[in-house]
């Protein structure tokens, strides 16, 4: 933050821009989020028209983060975050449809938003479920297979992983794998690290 937006200046030398530089690095951490997700879609998605907004979305928030702090605490985030969420949904439903996500075998309860704090979903159908929004503190997800599963900001805290199946799974962040409980045999997307303490057990 400081060395790109801010000229090299950082806060303690200079308190009179420790307001806007807190402000920015919100907005500027919200983007790298939006980057991430985007990348995914360039990657996985079939349709070119979600292609070409993926890279158009990604080349106007790489130009704005590489511009100055009043651009940045300028840019309408909530536009941009609305425009970024229809894309994510239309690409998350693209890829959830070729796991027959909307037909009648999945379990009622695999939904987004869903509290399934504690749950036992392992002998439910999870491929292709929307899952966004989802509290799965503590659920058990062992062997389970996540392929096609929509985990946009679900919380995985505590959830038991052990041997699961991410490597396909839409929307997966290091913080949500961080935050959960696995071990080697759990399979994770490319640029996904595995935790230390998963190696610890």
């Amino acid at each position: 933050m400081s060395q790109r937006l801010f000229g090299g200046v950082g806060w303690c030398d200079r308190p009179d821009t420790r307001q806007s530089m807190f402000a920015a690095f919100t907005t500027v951490k919200l983007l790298h989020e939006i980057l991430w997700y985007l990348a995914e879609v360039g990657e996985r998605t079939y349709d070119s028209n979600h292609v070409d907004k993926a890279r158009s979305l990604t080349n106007m928030i790489t130009a704005l983060t590489a511009s100055g702090p009043e651009e940045v605490l300028a840019a309408d985030v909530e536009s941009l975050h609305s425009t970024v969420r229809v894309l994510l949904m239309d690409f998350s439903e693209e890829i959830r449809s070729r796991y027959f996500a909307e037909g009648d075998h999945q379990d009622a309860r695999l939904r987004p938003g869903a509290d399934l704090a504690e749950a036992d979903v392992r002998g439910l159908s999870l491929c292709g479920a929307d899952l966004r929004g989802a509290c799965l503190i503590a659920a058990d997800l062992r062997r389970c297979d996540l392929t096609g599963v929509d985990l946009l900001g679900a919380d995985l805290r505590d959830a038991r992983v052990e041997g699961a199946d991410f490597s396909g799974a839409l929307f997966l962040t290091q913080s949500q794998v961080n935050s959960a409980q696995g071990d080697e045999r759990t399979r994770l997307p490319a640029g996904i690290g595995r935790p230390r303490h998963w190696n610890a057990k």
